[in-house]
């Protein structure tokens, strides 16, 4: 589709199913969150907009709103209708979405703000949100204070290119139009567990800029996690580890439309 990073397209595409079942959740702290400030509850109408394979809608349906989701890549859109066949989902990009103006209480992006962070797609969420909605990012952020967190980090970020990332905080220069107040921030923690090959091998191989990889090269990728692994005391010889996450959550109110 125009208008998708052709990382996401060609990576996201190729891992949905390893995306799907090796992504951490979310944590239960965000449905308070969810109901305040973001105003999402019983008889309001919520978009989850970059949904990918679900892993946020899950969350966002147990308030009781009426979800709807978007996502552009067709592969990351046929594991959320098998994992959530009630939830209504659009192929669209953020840029052109098939919906009412003022048609929407809150629009959420969960892992996913970062890959449309532009203007165009910012005045398109404001034309879909009320008047007083709510815009909610959320990111789950590996918590670098554990050291082979840190490792992990070493290893895979040489790869990464000019790949849009959280970390970088450019996603921020798309609040520069006056549409939105601005990002104010909350943090939860949130612990993901398993076995390694799940929560730290599989996990990274659905990482857009790894996935969109060559065989080859990613193989590689793959063993330098797995030597860590076998390397590391924290995690050698573990059948369970827990990888440690810092969820942040910023909501943004939808200001008045700008004088013309």
């Amino acid at each position: 589709m125009r208008n998708v990073d052709a990382t996401a397209a060609v990576g996201f595409g190729r891992e949905a199913l390893r995306y799907a079942r090796s992504r951490p959740e979310y944590p239960e702290a965000l449905l308070s969150w969810l109901a305040d400030p973001l105003g999402v509850r019983p008889g309001t109408t919520a978009l989850d907009l970059g949904a990918g394979t679900g892993k946020f809608t899950r969350l966002l349906i147990r308030t009781g709103a009426t979800v709807i989701a978007v996502e552009p890549v067709a592969q990351m859109r046929e594991q959320l209708a098998v994992a959530l066949p009630a939830v209504g989902t659009l192929a669209a990009t953020a840029q052109a979405l098939p919906l009412a103006k003022a048609s929407m209480d809150a629009v959420l992006c969960a892992q996913a703000f970062h890959w449309f962070a532009n203007p165009a797609a910012v005045a398109e969420i404001h034309r879909v949100l009320r008047p007083g909605g709510r815009l909610g990012l959320v990111w789950n952020v590996r918590d670098e204070s554990v050291d082979w967190v840190q490792q992990i980090t070493r290893l895979i970020t040489p790869h990464e290119g000019e790949v849009p990332r959280y970390y970088s905080g450019a996603w921020r220069r798309a609040f520069g139009e006056g549409l939105f107040s601005a990002p104010e921030l909350s943090t939860f923690h949130y612990v993901h567990g398993g076995d390694p090959e799940s929560v730290i091998v599989e996990r990274f191989a659905s990482v857009s800029f790894i996935a969109a990889m060559n065989d080859a090269d990613k193989a590689r990728m793959l063993e330098e996690l797995r030597a860590l692994i076998a390397a590391h005391p924290a995690l050698r010889g573990r059948s369970f580890v827990e990888f440690p996450y810092q969820t942040h959550a910023y909501c943004c109110r939808r200001l008045p439309d700008p004088l013309r």
